[in-house]
C-alpha cells in the first residue's frame, strides 16, 4: 500500500531504559532499543554500551507509533485550514507514523491527475508517511463510479465518499464489485440522509430542550445494516467509519460472527463525550455523526475492548476560525484531533480503568494498519523504527499555541490532559521530539 513522505536521512540512536510495550509482539519490559539507519537492530537489557546518540527514556513508555486512517488535510482547495505539511506535523506531534487523508476536497480526489498531484506534494512536504483515499463516486455525487482501477494504480489507499453516504444500494453494490478487483477496500460513511435531514445534534432529550434539529441514531444504523448486507452478499470487505451508536455496534457484532469481512473505527470524541456536552452550544462539539447518549458511548467502549471496533481514528477535520465562530446551527461539522487523541483517550478511558493501556495502544496502531493492509508498526529486530515515546505522568493544558495544525477547532481547548507524546519516529526518521536526542 502506498504511503508517501519527504526524504530524510534515517536515524541512528538508542532509546534507553523505557518500558517497551508492544501488544502485538507480546513485549512488556524495560529495555534499550537500538536503532541503526532507521531500523531496529537490537532490544537489549538496560545499561549496555551500544553506540548511537542516546535518548533518555527512563520512566517513559515506548510503543509502536500510531496509524490514523481518517484525516482531512483540506488539500487541494482549503490550504488556509490545513496543508500536507501542517497536518503531517500535527500527526507527528500526536505520535503517528502514518495517516490516510480523505478525498472530499476541492477538486475532489476522483481522478488520477488530482491524486498524482497529492502524491507529489506529499513526497515534498509530508513529515510522516501519508496515504490518500480516492472517491467512490465522481464528484462525491453518488451517481457514477470513479475509475477505481486507474486510481489504485496511481496510489489510492482505499475508496470513500466520506462526508456523504452512498444513497443508492445499486451503486454501492457495483462499488463493492469494482473495489474488490483493485485489492482496495471501501471506507463507508453510514448515514441515511432522509433521516438525518437538517439534524444538528443527536435526536433526544438534550436536542428537544435546546430546540436543535435532531439527527437520530437510526439514521446511522439503518445504513450500517444495508452496507453490511451488501458486503456479505458480494463477499467483499468494508470499513465502517466513525461509528457512534449502540445499534450499529450490535449489527457489526452479528455480521462479524457470520463471517462478514468488516472493520470499524470509533473516534476519541465519541468515546469520551456524550450529547450532554452540547448544552454548552460550543460549535467545537458539533460533528457528524453527532455525540450520542451515555449508553451509546458505553457500547462503543465495550466494542473497542472486545475488538468488534478494531480502530481508533481521529476524523481530524480542521475548520477556519470564522467558520466555527457562528451560532451552533450555522457551524460546519467537524473537530481536530491528531495532536490530542492519545492524551484524551488516556485521560478519559485508561486512567479511570475503562480500557487498558495495551488495548488503547493496539487500537491506535496495529488495528488501523491491519484494516487497510498497511505495514503494522512493530518493536522487533529488523523492523523499521515506527515508535512513540509516551510520558504517562505528564499533565498539560490544551491551548491553541501548542497546535501544529493550522486550525484550532478542538473540543478539548482549556482542558488538562494526562499523557504526552515525547518523541515520534516514523519510517526510521525522528518526526517529533528531536531535542530529546543527546549529542
Amino acid at each position: 500500500m502506498s504511503l508517501y513522505a519527504r526524504s530524510a536521512a534515517p536515524g541512528t540512536f538508542v532509546i534507553r531504559g523505557a518500558r517497551v510495550l508492544d501488544p502485538v509482539e507480546g513485549i512488556d519490559s524495560t529495555l534499550d532499543v537500538i536503532i541503526e539507519k532507521g531500523v531496529i537492530v537490537e532490544l537489549a537489557q538496560p545499561g549496555g554500551k551500544a553506540g548511537g546518540k542516546p535518548v533518555a527514556a527512563e520512566g517513559l513508555v515506548l510503543a509502536p507509533a500510531f496509524v490514523d486512517p481518517h484525516v482531512h488535510l483540506r488539500v487541494p482547495g482549503r490550504e488556509d485550514e490545513e496543508t500536507i505539511a501542517s497536518g503531517s506535523a500535527a500527526a507527528a506531534a500526536g505520535g503517528y507514523c502514518a495517516i490516510l487523508a480523505m478525498p472530499n476536497t476541492d477538486p475532489v480526489v476522483d481522478c488520477a491527475a488530482v491524486l498524482g498531484a497529492l502524491v507529489e506534494q506529499a513526497q515534498e512536504d509530508a513529515l510522516v508517511p501519508t496515504g490518500f483515499m480516492a472517491a467512490i463516486s465522481r464528484g462525491l455525487a453518488g451517481e457514477e463510479l470513479t475509475e477505481m482501477g486507474e486510481l489504485a494504480v496511481a496510489g489510492a489507499a482505499a475508496f470513500t465518499d466520506d462526508g456523504k453516504p452512498i444513497r443508492s444500494a445499486g451503486l454501492m453494490r457495483r462499488a463493492l464489485q469494482y473495489a474488490g478487483s483493485t485489492g482496495r477496500r471501501l471506507a463507508l460513511h453510514c448515514e441515511e440522509p432522509t433521516l438525518s435531514h437538517h439534524g444538528q445534534m443527536h435526536e433526544g432529550i438534550v436536542s428537544a430542550e435546546l430546540g436543535l434539529g435532531g439527527y437520530p441514531s437510526v439514521a446511522e444504523s439503518v445504513a450500517v445494516a444495508r452496507d453490511l448486507a451488501l458486503a456479505a452478499y458480494e463477499e467483499q470487505p468494508v470499513h465502517l467509519m466513525h461509528l457512534s451508536t449502540r445499534e450499529s455496534v450490535e449489527l457489526l457484532r452479528r455480521a462479524l460472527a457470520d463471517g462478514v469481512r468488516a472493520s470499524a473505527e470509533a473516534t476519541p470524541h465519541h468515546l469520551c463525550l456524550t450529547d450532554e456536552a452540547v448544552r454548552s452550544l460550543d460549535t467545537n462539539l458539533k460533528m457528524n455523526p453527532p455525540l450520542r447518549p451515555e449508553e451509546d458511548r458505553r457500547a462503543l467502549i465495550e466494542a473497542l475492548k472486545d475488538g468488534v471496533i478494531s480502530c481508533i481514528a481521529t476524523d481530524h477535520a480542521p475548520h477556519a476560525r470564522q467558520e466555527k465562530d457562528v451560532p451552533f446551527e450555522a457551524a460546519p461539522f467537524g473537530v481536530t484531533g491528531l495532536e490530542t487523541a492519545f492524551a484524551a483517550l488516556h485521560t478519559n478511558l485508561v486512567e479511570p480503568g475503562l480500557v487498558s493501556l495495551e488495548t488503547l495502544l493496539e487500537r491506535m496502531s496495529a488495528g488501523p494498519a491491519r484494516a487497510f493492509c498497511l505495514p503494522i508498526p512493530r518493536i522487533a529486530i529488523g523492523e523499521p523504527a515506527n515508535l512513540v515515546l509516551l510520558d504517562l505522568e505528564s499533565s498539560w493544558m490544551v491551548v491553541e499555541q501548542r497546535f501544529r495544525s493550522l486550525s484550532v477547532n478542538s473540543w478539548l481547548l482549556g482542558q488538562t490532559l494526562k499523557g504526552e507524546v515525547a518523541l515520534t519516529v516514523a519510517g526510521g526518521r525522528v518526526a517529533f521530539g528531536s531535542e530529546r536526542i543527546g549529542a
